[in-house]
């Protein structure tokens, strides 16, 4: 767990960082992995987003709260919308989160190991 709520931003967007390019998550999915809830990690997105790939982080539904601008991430990645135009199929574009949990807890273990 997080001990403060800038550990907790600095776990989120480290999550985020290690989502590979044509893939996706769910608030849900980094919220159980950080160790918060499915709201904290939208407003982390929407507070401290703007540098990771936030085009990545999905609702549930694979709907994004700013298609529009994910879009041209999305075109590059080859992410396709799906017919409501809302997001993306999550089930096609998820990311493997075994492999991301494994990722992460190998970053954070370095994070903690620096200097």
């Amino acid at each position: 767990m997080p001990s403060t709520p800038s550990d907790l931003v600095e776990r989120v967007l480290l999550a985020v960082e290690l989502v590979p390019a044509g893939q996706v998550v769910s608030y849900g999915d980094l919220a159980e992995l950080c160790g918060t809830s499915p709201r904290r990690v939208g407003a982390i997105m929407r507070d401290h987003g703007h540098e990771v790939a936030w085009w990545r982080v999905l609702s549930h539904s694979g709907d994004h709260p700013l298609i529009d601008r994910a879009l041209p991430y999305w075109h590059d990645e080859q992410i396709a919308v799906k017919p409501n135009g809302l997001g993306c199929r999550i089930s096609e574009y998820r990311t493997n989160l075994v492999v991301l949990a494994t990722r992460y807890e190998q970053q954070l273990a370095r994070v903690t190991m620096e200097p």
